[in-house]
């Protein structure tokens, strides 16, 4: 079968699903759409074992708590919206909204997270009464079907189609690219070759830009409490998240002991840039980030690089050597930091500034401070798209329980980070709105009111 034949076959046997899956009421989505977040829930070490077995990235323990994570904070969020037919009633602007779905969604999804992101699309798609048809990574191909092949079944189980989730499942450019030109909307996680792909499909599409998420530790923190949270960060699932700490930015006066709580808490501080250019010289090739370092451990690195590091290290911390253009400044998909010191607060907001100016603009920034007019400062000048304040990054900017950003796989970098969104990829984003207007109750306001200054 041709590349264009398998994709034709399948996104018929996709839109034959969604047409019978669109008759089914709200009580009836959201009860496929928890179902396959519970399932991932229920088989969550399985698939975690067989990511870590198949991709060679990433860490067991943590891969287990972000598939019950992940499952758990998204259908939370999605159990009480209103997704099918109307989603709310006559306001008093005199509009009724209807909600309709796209129709197929196509989701490219990565080998850093080859089972929440499959199940965070599906669960979007079908919960805006959508099929979907899913491309993993080929080095993902056998977990990220499995996981697919899970939620079928408990699909069928509740009376849908099976064919609402598919996946490809010998992944390929070609099939990827002939699914792109066939869907209704793209979902596009991975990296800027493969996002540039999906805007270039004709499609309507969503994608992600890089990471580099900035920290700023203003000087009114407990730092061993923040030390300890930004570490959790940066080692979750050995740093494979993209939005995962990058930096410690200091201020210099209380600089060592920034770095001596990073210390007690598991970082190897290294400030010898003979030995940090051993660790540049093995994240980085040709100015990109090594892909054989993303997701690996601290003692894999040191390794990699020839130097020792302390049984139990779990962070790599590397004082910046100054230069504007240190490759330290960018992105690092592995447990690795990098550290600065800063005068003013005004100061540390610049160095986060350059460094997402260099990569990840439009991603998220984190900052520790118990000062508002500090927070606010840095939310607007930062250009991001969220800013953490005072929790681990890698495992909240995503969304969690503890704050308000939409819990997802795919985080908006807006025209920053060349995508259509700058929030977080919700299921809202997956459906079309109609608007019913009727005419307001309310007397239209005079030229003469409209043009009052004081009003």
């Amino acid at each position: 079968m041709t590349d264009d034949t398998m994709i034709r076959d399948m996104m018929a046997r996709a839109r034959t699903a969604q047409a019978a899956y669109a008759q089914m009421n709200q009580q009836q989505v959201d009860a496929i759409v928890r179902a396959i977040g519970k399932v991932v829930y229920d088989n969550a070490e399985e698939l975690a074992r067989e990511a870590v077995d198949e991709t060679r990235m990433g860490k067991y323990e943590d891969k287990v708590a972000k598939n019950k994570g992940k499952s758990r904070a998204i259908w939370n969020n999605l159990k009480d919206k209103r997704s099918v037919g109307v989603i709310s009633d006559r306001d008093e602007n005199g509009l009724i909204h209807v909600a309709k779905p796209v129709g197929v969604v196509g989701a490219v999804t990565p080998t850093t997270n080859p089972v929440v992101t499959p199940m965070c699309n599906a669960m979007f798609a079908l919960k805006g009464g959508n099929a979907i048809i899913c491309a993993a990574h080929p080095r993902a191909k056998n977990v990220s079907s499995k996981t697919v092949r899970l939620m079928q079944a408990e699909v069928e189980k509740l009376g849908g189609p099976a064919d609402l989730i598919q996946i490809i499942e010998e992944p390929s450019i070609e099939r990827t690219q002939e699914l792109m030109r066939s869907v209704d909307v793209l979902v596009a996680t991975g990296g800027p070759a493969m996002v540039q792909a999906a805007y270039s499909s004709g499609k309507p599409s969503f994608g992600v830009g890089p990471g580099n998420v900035q920290v700023i530790i203003d000087t009114d923190v407990d730092l061993e409490d923040t030390a300890e949270k930004v570490i959790t960060g940066r080692s979750y699932d050995y740093g494979i998240i993209c939005s995962g700490e990058q930096s410690v930015i200091a201020q210099k006066d209380r600089y060592q002991d920034v770095i001596n709580a990073f210390v007690a808490h598991g970082a190897y501080y290294i400030d010898d840039q003979a030995v940090a250019d051993k660790l540049r010289g093995v994240l980085f090739v040709d100015g990109h980030i090594n892909g054989e370092v993303v997701g690996q451990s601290p003692e894999r690195i040191a390794e990699m690089a020839g130097i020792e590091i302390p049984e139990g290290t779990r962070v790599i911390l590397i004082k910046s050597n100054g230069s504007q253009d240190d490759i330290l400044r960018k992105e690092k998909m592995c447990p690795v930091m990098v550290a600065f010191e800063y005068d003013s607060f005004e100061d540390a907001v610049a160095i986060a500034k350059h460094n997402l100016e260099m990569e990840g603009a439009g991603h998220s920034a984190a900052i520790h401070s118990n000062t508002p007019q500090h927070v606010e400062m840095a939310g607007v000048a930062l250009p991001i798209s969220r800013l953490v304040v005072n929790e681990p990054s890698s495992i909240t900017a995503g969304g969690a329980l503890t704050n308000g950003f939409a819990p997802t796989t795919t985080l908006g970098c807006g025209s920053w980070g060349n995508n259509s969104i700058s929030e977080n990829l919700d299921y809202k984003h997956l459906i079309n709105v109609s608007r019913i207007g009727y005419k307001k109750d309310a007397t239209p306001p005079t030229d003469e009111e409209i043009w009052d200054q004081a009003s």
